[in-house]
């Protein structure tokens, strides 16, 4: 790691008044990066007592924190495999530099992610993205941009000697999108302004497994709003701190511009297809997470801290329509239920697991149409087994529920089902976090 991408996390400033809370907050923004052990890391103040000064020393140690991902498996008489490569410390301003590949440029915090998914003619997925968490260097302002592509057919292929196969029948979505994050001053600096836009261009060619149309193309243009207040501890095993987010997902309102231009159209005559080949709809998502220490104690002879940690979140979501003749957008909709582990998600819908049950399962009306509201309540309690950067084990004992709804009307935020359980989680710097829970209902 580059010494600059370290300074500018340091909030303590020569000439500054010595401050505890700069000591205990620079200690986190380290944390955060993930590219150093919590455990080891150490601070040394060093007091002069002739000129009235203290050094503060800053000891990290650094940790492997690129991931991997390879895996295969074959199930259904089909062959399933993907390859994902994501480098956390990637430096783009050394790429053309041969010696910087060590093996590849890195010690700039910017983030590189590449994934490939497919099993075979049935399914293909790709997707790339980067972020630059310091765009221009001089202020924490990010820049974030991600590209993607997937398949699904019917297995047939596209062509035969030559021409377009009849038989074969297709989804194909592309999309991207584009983002620019702040850090806020006010009302504290924990504050994150996050805006950007995304496209998806929905293209089906006589698939109907997820629409209410099954041949066209559909168009999903949207401005994407969050407003995030993170003070979370470190991203691996939190044991302090807070993560509260209020985002907005926005269409322009297409038919009220119509409408104001002139060209009125009745939607009570029109196909699914023809109302949304260029969707509309307004999005509103809240979560909130809280962390509490509520017992450490020192294990093994470097004395390494064991909190036994209470981890508390809430959330709900409501997707909207601004005309009623349209009616709600067949994409972006809310399932819940299980733990969704098929790897990919086509249609831009918002899956939400709940332990316990089986998948989509309490989706209202159905799996297949997904629903506009939904409210989710967790509590874990975690303790650590092992905190060795080289595998972070804990375990967990869990208590959630949550539910959907057809239309806000019949919302009740305790009217819910219900699950407990308890589970284990494996972080492995190579693969990322790997979990096992099991849950009764």
């Amino acid at each position: 790691t580059n010494d600059h991408v370290i300074y500018r996390e340091i909030r303590t400033q020569p000439g500054d008044l010595f401050s505890r809370n700069d000591i205990i907050r620079t200690q986190r923004e380290l944390s955060q990066l993930g590219y150093f052990d919590p455990q080891q890391f150490g601070i040394n103040p060093l007091q002069n007592p002739e000129k009235g000064t203290v050094d503060i020393e800053y000891i990290v140690e650094e940790k492997p924190s690129d991931q991997v991902e390879l895996s295969g498996g074959f199930g259904a008489g089909r062959v399933v495999g993907s390859l994902g490569l994501s480098f956390t410390n990637f430096s783009v301003r050394n790429f053309f530099k041969k010696d910087a590949w060590r093996p590849l440029p890195s010690g700039d915090g910017q983030k590189l992610s590449i994934r490939a998914q497919t099993n075979g003619p049935f399914f293909t997925s790709y997707n790339m993205s980067f972020v630059e968490p310091w765009l221009g260097g001089k202020k924490p302002n990010s820049l974030s941009f991600s590209v993607w592509q997937t398949i699904q057919s019917n297995g047939q292929k596209r062509k035969l000697d030559g021409e377009l196969n009849p038989l074969r029948r297709d989804l194909k979505i592309t999309g991207a999108s584009l983002s620019f994050g702040q850090r806020w001053q006010k009302p504290d600096d924990w504050f994150i302004f996050q805006g950007g836009v995304s496209y998806q261009h929905f293209d089906l060619n006589e698939f109907g497994s997820f629409f209410s149309f099954d041949d066209g193309v559909s168009n999903n243009l949207a401005l994407n709003l969050s407003l995030q207040r993170n003070s979370v501890s470190e991203p691996i095993y939190p044991t302090w701190g807070s993560d509260i987010k209020l985002s907005w997902k926005i269409t322009p309102p297409y038919s009220a511009i119509g409408s104001l231009l002139g060209k009125e159209r009745d939607f009570t005559t029109e196909t699914d297809q023809e109302k949304f080949r260029w969707v509309e709809y307004y999005k509103m998502k809240f979560t909130a997470r809280w962390y509490t220490s509520l017992f450490s104690h020192k294990v093994g002879e470097e004395g390494n801290s064991h909190n036994l940690v209470l981890a508390t979140s809430a959330g709900f979501g409501f997707l909207g329509s601004y005309n009623q003749q349209i009616g709600l957008s067949p994409f972006e909709r809310f399932y819940l239920g299980g733990v969704f582990l098929s790897g990919f998600v086509l249609d831009g819908r918002e899956i939400v697991n709940l332990r316990g049950y089986d998948e989509l399962s309490l989706t209202y009306p159905s799996r297949d149409v997904g629903s506009p509201l939904v409210s989710k309540y967790n509590v874990e309690l975690r303790y650590p087994l092992s905190t060795n950067p080289n595998a972070y084990i804990y375990t967990l004992a869990f208590a959630e529920a949550g539910k959907t709804w057809g239309q806000s009307e019949d919302w009740n935020p305790f009217n819910v089902m219900r699950s407990a359980g308890v589970g284990m989680r494996i972080f492995l710097p190579m693969f990322g976090m790997l979990g096992l829970d099991y849950g009764w209902r």
